[in-house]
């Protein structure tokens, strides 16, 4: 209030607009009194008191804590409703209006006049009327939310972007979007290359003819499943200087680099699974100048690519036609471009027709399909010859039929890291099967339709024993598999497979000359079966059976509510007793 300290409202009621005013001991030890002015209802009069000798209780002027329009520090500004250098109790009646956000909000609770009989709120309260033209009674709230400010957040170098991104609009500085690439090659997508060499990243190129002349065009990449041929022509000024410098000559510029297999493999370039190297079909010389002919230049390129789905690009070959050229001005060269896509074929034996165990779900008796490899087979047990020892021969595992084999492993003078590998081969077979097929018509050049085994072996720990050996002597295969698919034609699947191995420890395995091992299978439904639908409700029909059952009901309801007293239908029944007598009389 400028260098005033407190005020003092004396005289009559002040109204309603006393409100915003708060009574506080001023916390001085005297005051004096110095006349600035009379406001107010009643004959009320506002004195403002400077500080005295004695303590003194005082009315303070609340302002808003935020008073936007007070721009001019010691003066009133002009429709301020509060400006504190206005020394104002009542600002309405001085000004014609008081400017957006000077006064608090204010929020009304009405109800219908007309429920209100007299009110003793101590709450400011009017009558207003609505749009209807009905009468409403309305209360005014105290501290209303609309004048408080949510609390603010604390922000940090962790939540800044997240926030700014969150509530901010635009930008006078463009945002560099950084845009992963795609997981896979799609159809004419350009086909990436990497020189690592120099570390660059490219395109495979085909070059094409333009023009009328047809002339080499080297920025025509290749896309990706587009099988083309191009033709284009090449001329030469200086051919003596051209045939060794220029590259488009030189056969190793067509497979000095390897082939992303997918765009994602730009991420992890140290990464060589990600990366197909260009193998040469035949080999190819560089080209030579020799006297006034320049011999090896490249007159022809053929790549053989095979691509496996979403797996990307598999393999890379290129194969070259080379022609010699005779040193004269205006010398001119066609080159011929090929590219060919083709399905990856991993491996001959695996590409050859083999015998599905379902189409797609396994059939129960089916051969259990492994994968190692490239290679596909079926997991197999071991067969004993008649005498019980161990023979070459295995039985097959056939899908849902647990089965168990034994037989006895003859030892042989050998040491023991070796003992344990040809044990294990006589478990499991010649070939460990690391992944097993999901469904029976699995196919070995798709990895996602095979599954890996999960497999423990024994656990060698540090023994003192020098002529110990630990060995495993049986093995338990456990197959968990499940139906899925409709009910009326559900298909087996396997869901997973473990290998557990036991394993002994022998002393003195030299001198021992046999070991019994055992092979165990266990197939295990895990198929949870959907809930069987419920049908509606039926309706119970309750009807009574004879025709006094409404009565029975009604006088058993009275007697058990009203004990004592005469039922009225009891009473009905008299009257229409006395009708009838009347009648017969």
């Amino acid at each position: 209030m400028g260098p005033y300290t407190c005020c003092q409202v004396r005289g009559g009621d002040v109204g309603m607009e006393t409100t915003g005013l708060e009574i506080k001991f001023c916390g001085q030890s005297e005051f004096r009194r110095v006349r600035r002015g009379a406001v107010g209802r009643g004959g009320s009069r506002l004195e403002v008191w400077e500080p005295s000798s004695h303590p003194l209780l005082c009315v303070v002027f609340i302002a808003l804590p935020v008073c936007v329009c007070d721009l001019t520090p010691g003066t009133c500004d002009i429709n301020c409703c509060c400006d504190k250098d206005c020394y104002l109790l009542h600002p309405r009646t001085v000004f014609s209006f008081c400017l957006p956000g000077s006064v608090r909000s204010s929020s009304w609770m009405c109800v219908d006049n007309s429920l209100i009989f007299r009110s003793n709120s101590p709450f400011p309260s009017r009558v207003f009327m609505d749009s209807s033209g009905i009468k409403q009674f309305c209360v005014l709230a105290n501290n209303s939310k609309l004048n408080y400010f949510q609390k603010l957040q604390k922000v940090n170098a962790t939540h800044f972007e997240a926030l700014a991104t969150e509530f901010g609009g635009g930008s006078f500085t463009s945002t560099i979007q950084t845009q992963s690439p795609p997981p896979h090659y799609r159809a004419g997508d350009p086909i990436l290359t990497y020189f690592p060499e120099w570390s660059v990243i490219s395109l495979l190129r085909q070059p094409a003819g333009v023009g009328a002349g047809g002339f080499c065009a080297e920025s025509n990449p290749a896309g990706f499943l587009e099988s083309k041929s191009t033709t284009c022509a090449r001329f030469f000024k200086n051919l003596t200087s051209s045939c060794t410098s220029d590259p488009a000559l030189n056969a190793a510029s067509y497979y000095n680099f390897t082939v992303l297999k997918v765009p994602r493999g730009m991420t992890d370039l140290q990464n060589m699974k990600f990366q197909v190297p260009v193998t040469l079909v035949s080999q190819a010389g560089s080209p030579l100048l020799s006297g006034n002919t320049c011999q090896n230049v490249v007159s022809q390129v053929i790549y053989e690519i095979e691509t496996n789905g979403t797996l990307g690009i598999q393999k890379v070959s290129v194969s070259f036609g080379q022609t010699n050229l005779t040193i004269k001005p205006g010398t001119s060269l066609q080159q011929h471009f090929l590219i060919r896509f083709r399905a990856f074929q991993q491996n001959k034996a695996a590409s050859l027709t083999s015998l599905r165990s379902g189409n797609p779900g396994y059939i129960v008796g089916k051969p259990l399909l492994a994968l190692t490899g490239d290679i596909s087979h079926s997991i197999t047990l071991m067969k004993s010859k008649g005498d019980g020892i161990c023979s070459v021969k295995r039985h097959e595992v056939q899908f849902g039929v647990n089965a168990i084999s034994g037989c006895k492993f003859r030892l042989k003078k050998m040491d023991c890291s070796h003992l344990q590998q040809e044990i294990y081969e006589t478990l499991h077979g010649k070939t460990s099967p690391e992944h097993v097929a999901i469904f029976g018509n699995a196919d070995p050049a798709q990895k996602r339709e095979w599954m890996r085994i999960l497999s423990r072996n024994c656990s060698v720990s540090a023994m003192h024993c020098t002529s110990c050996c630990v060995i495993p002597v049986s093995l338990e295969i456990q197959v968990l598999w499940a139906y899925i698919g409709l009910q009326s034609n559900p298909q087996a699947h396997v869901s997973g497979t473990r290998f557990l191995y036991r394993c002994q420890s022998i002393k003195d395995y030299q001198q021992v000359t046999e070991v019994p091992l055992t092979t165990v299978v266990t197939f295990v439904d895990i198929t949870q079966k959907p809930e069987p639908p419920r049908g509606q409700p039926r309706i119970d029909w309750k009807l009574p059976f004879d025709f006094f059952f409404p009565f029975k009901v009604a006088f058993s309801r009275g007697v058990d509510s009203q004990k004592g007293s005469a039922s009225p239908v009891l009473i009905l029944c008299l009257l229409v007793l006395g009708v009838l007598k009347l009648d017969t009389m």
